[in-house]
């Protein structure tokens, strides 16, 4: 009897250990690093970072090819928003203002601006698994996934 107690008792503590770490592994502050990604050909890094006690806010840092033909940095040229289209291509703010649900496991609330496309969709992140930051954006019913890779 005494050994099933211990069992039961070691048991118990291994489970409230599992259970902690996956409550560990799918806190809303998972999602703060850099990430790599590649969209049409372009390699990046962004960086999420909190902006906020509960919201978090993702921008370019770094871009494989930064500089047009004649070696001068290229800009955020198409963004919607004319005081914004002399933003160097490794500063532009991609999401701004993302929550946590801690029920339905994700980030939402925010923006994603694509700026190849010069557009702003809904978006939707979670972690496939550790180190793969599924991002879907929606806009008028048309959505698309992209992964970034955390590397840091």
């Amino acid at each position: 009897m005494k050994k099933i107690i211990i069992t039961l008792i070691i048991t118990l503590f291994g489970l409230q250990s599992g259970i902690a770490q996956v409550a560990k592994n799918n806190s809303a502050d998972n999602i703060v690093g850099t990430y790599e990604g590649v969209q049409e050909g372009y390699k990046f890094r962004a960086k999420i970072e909190k902006s906020a006690p509960s919201t978090y806010r993702a921008q370019v840092i770094w871009m494989e090819h930064d500089r047009d033909a004649n070696g001068h940095k290229l800009l955020d040229s198409k963004n919607p928003d004319k005081a914004l289209r002399s933003t160097p291509c490794d500063r532009i703010e991609l999401i701004s203002g993302l929550t946590y649900d801690a029920k339905k496991q994700h980030w939402s609330g925010a923006k994603i601006y694509d700026p190849l496309r010069g557009i702003r969709a809904n978006v939707r992140c979670w972690f496939q698994n550790e180190s793969e930051l599924h991002l879907r954006g929606s806009l008028l019913g048309i959505s698309e996934t992209v992964v970034w890779k955390k590397i840091k």
